[in-house]
């Protein structure tokens, strides 16, 4: 196979800035036999308060269901020793992961993650590695600090996750938003716009493209193959945020029995159904895939992974080093543990059952908002992919549109408010939009005054219990008759 691109003229003032850490570089001779080693402040691990932890998990294959109730019959225990003699095959000891540690993450761990991102993605160059972050919200972080200087300008999806845009805005780097539709990213207006572009084009393009939050629109191996030919062509880097890829869902559909009879038989299959990754399409090292825990096991163990070209991931680790450390030891541990006693097959397995839990929270999310809203003002797609399902409303059929000065966003006000009062919370759309120009500015599309005066909102079927969610979303549905007259 092919070596990566040399893409470090893409990298930041700072990240160039950046040197090996001295310090650091003297670890290599911790615990070398003979070596008596004073140079680093890591205190000895008897004071360390911890001597074992004990989880129970559920027993792969998760044959009553990944989220059945543990019994005798279906539970694993788990227990990690600070003693690495107590412990099992590929474990790490608590002696170890609580210490200060290695920066790209436990060995063992990241080997197991490396092995998952093979059978997965298939990454079609060699000199690619992972290395682990305290998720990808931290991950984001130290890819704009990696990749963008103050005054920068990056691509952004014209809707996005509004902790993404928000990080992006608070480290002085412009957001320039490309157009969407239902199914994403539209490659051929990222053409147009850069094709069209005046001076430095930007660095990176940030995409939330399976599953998407907040729209839950998954990008089409088509469409992921055009823009990965783009980046090329305009020499850019693709950022691909993936918290929710393995939440990827078959067609939404009302009949029983095709929801019966629709699962996946096995581990082949479920990767074969899987929309391909930008990662798996990346002969030249330019994507950097940031992946993590938090919604296939739990968002607290804050931990996830980096994956792209070694060369680049060496300037992440020299952030690491003197921001984050290294990840969480308890969390390395267990979730290191848990995936040792799984295996890359039981692994699966949990996803496999993860995805048809939330194809079914999707089909009742769907189903309440088919049976209680307003279809005189209301349309939706129902996502194939993700947490996320929006409801788009028609202002204009608002009965006091006019009123309200034509102004969508007023009444996207209005039904938000209405909603909290019938007590249900569903999120603006605005508040998920990308600002931002383009240099030059694209000229605006032609006027389509339908698609103006829609507005959505954001919902989960992922928050709550499954009669919860459906009686909530009857209360919001409510909240909008009310608001158009309709009750």
């Amino acid at each position: 196979m092919a070596v990566s691109k040399d893409l470090s003229h893409h990298l930041s003032e700072e990240a160039r800035s950046r040197k090996n850490s001295p310090l650091k570089s003297a670890f290599k001779y911790y615990k070398q036999p003979g070596m008596t080693f004073l140079g680093g402040g890591l205190p000895r691990s008897d004071y360390f308060p911890y001597s074992k932890v004990t989880a129970e998990i559920p027993s792969a294959p998760f044959a009553e269901g990944v989220a059945a109730p543990l019994t005798e019959s279906n539970k694993t225990v788990l227990e990690v020793n600070k003693d690495a003699s107590l412990n099992g095959e590929n474990e790490i000891e608590l002696a170890r992961s609580l210490q200060y540690g290695y920066t790209e993450g436990q060995p063992e761990l990241v080997e197991f993650l490396k092995e998952h991102t093979k059978t997965i993605h298939k990454v079609p160059y060699d000199d690619w590695s992972v290395i682990l972050s305290i998720g990808n919200t931290q991950s984001w972080d130290a890819t704009l600090r990696t990749f963008a200087t103050r005054g920068d300008s990056i691509l952004v999806e014209e809707y996005s996750f509004s902790s993404a845009l928000e990080t992006v805005h608070a480290q002085g780097i412009n957001t320039i938003p490309v157009a969407m539709d239902a199914e994403g990213i539209l490659p051929e207006a990222l053409e147009k716009m850069l094709d069209q572009w005046v001076g430095p084009k930007p660095k990176l393009l940030y995409t939330i493209s399976t599953g998407q939050n907040p729209t839950g629109s998954c990008l089409s191996a088509d469409r992921r193959r055009a823009v990965y030919k783009l980046a090329q062509k305009h020499d850019f880097i693709i950022v691909e945020d993936e918290p929710y890829y393995f939440l990827q869902m078959e067609t939404y559909t009302t009949d029983k029995a095709q929801r019966a009879s629709r699962h996946v038989h096995s581990h082949e299959e479920f990767v074969k159904a899987l929309v391909p990754s930008f990662l798996s399409m990346d002969t030249e090292g330019r994507v950097i895939r940031l992946d993590s825990v938090s919604k296939v096991l739990a968002p607290g163990l804050r931990l996830g992974w980096i994956v792209g070209q070694e060369r680049l991931l060496e300037r992440f680790v020299r952030l690491h080093e003197v921001s984050i450390q290294c990840p969480s030891g308890l969390s390395s541990s267990l979730i290191n543990s848990l995936l040792q006693k799984w295996g890359q097959s039981g692994y699966m397995d949990w996803l496999m059952g993860i995805r048809s839990e939330y194809t079914h929270n999707r089909d009742v999310a769907i189903d309440a908002v088919n049976d209680f809203f307003p279809k005189e003002v209301t349309s939706f797609i129902p996502p194939v992919a993700g947490m996320f399902f929006t409801v788009t409303f028609d202002a204009s059929k608002h009965p006091k549109f006019k009123e309200l000065d034509e102004d969508p966003l007023k009444v996207e006000t209005a039904i938000y408010n209405q909603g909290l009062s019938q007590g249900c919370l569903m999120i603006p759309g605005s508040w998920f939009k990308a600002d931002g120009t383009s240099n030059p500015p694209q000229p605006p599309l032609p006027e389509n005054k339908d698609a103006k005066n829609l507005i959505f909102f954001r919902g989960t079927y992922a928050a709550v219990a499954l009669d919860e969610l459906r009686s909530g979303l009857e209360k919001f549905a409510k909240g909008v008759r009310v608001e158009y007259g309709l009750e």
